[in-house]
C-alpha cells in the first residue's frame, strides 16, 4: 500500500493560479505533530476567497440581495507546512455555473513549485431572504470569469 504523503498533485502548478495572496502560519496553526492542522487549511483557503472578494468589493456581508452559501468543501494533502513559514496561496476558478461557482486554491511553501495542499469549496448563490437558488450578480461573474 503507498503512503498518502507520497503523492503529488500531477494537475496544479503555479501558472494554474491567477490571483495571489500570501498567509504567514501562526504558533497556534500547528498541531501536536509539529505541522499546520488539516484544519487550519480550511481558514487559508476561506480568506484568500473572501480577500479576492473584497478586494474587488464584490462582497457586502450586510447588504447583498445574493449570498453565496459553501455547500461542498475538499481538500488533498501533500506536504506539511509549519510555523514559522510563509505559505503563497493561488486562487483560480474550477467551474463557473449560473448561480455557482467552484474554487480552487493551491497552497504553496514560499519559494517552493510543488503544492503542499490544493483545497477550494463551492458558493451557491442564493436569495438572502429566501435562500433559494438564483443567477450570481453579473459583476460577480464578470470577475471570477477573471479565474478561469
Amino acid at each position: 500500500m503507498s503512503n498518502p504523503g507520497d503523492a503529488k498533485p500531477s494537475d496544479s502548478s503555479r501558472s494554474d493560479y491567477r490571483y495571489w495572496q500570501q498567509v504567514s502560519t501562526r504558533w497556534v496553526d500547528n498541531d501536536a505533530y509539529g505541522h499546520i492542522n488539516n484544519a487550519v487549511y480550511f481558514t487559508y483557503i476561506d480568506s484568500v476567497v473572501n480577500q479576492f472578494l473584497i478586494e474587488h468589493q464584490l462582497l457586502d456581508i450586510q447588504n447583498s440581495e445574493a449570498i453565496g452559501l459553501v455547500v461542498q468543501s475538499q481538500c488533498r494533502f501533500f506536504q506539511s507546512l509549519s510555523y514559522p513559514g510563509v505559505v503563497d496561496c493561488g486562487l483560480r476558478v474550477k467551474h463557473l455555473g449560473s448561480s455557482s461557482v467552484s474554487y480552487e486554491v493551491g497552497m504553496f511553501a514560499q519559494g517552493e513549485e510543488a503544492a503542499a495542499a490544493v483545497g477550494g469549496f463551492t458558493h451557491v448563490f442564493v436569495d438572502r431572504d429566501q435562500r433559494r437558488p438564483r443567477p450570481m450578480p453579473e459583476p460577480v461573474r464578470s470577475a471570477l470569469s477573471t479565474l478561469t
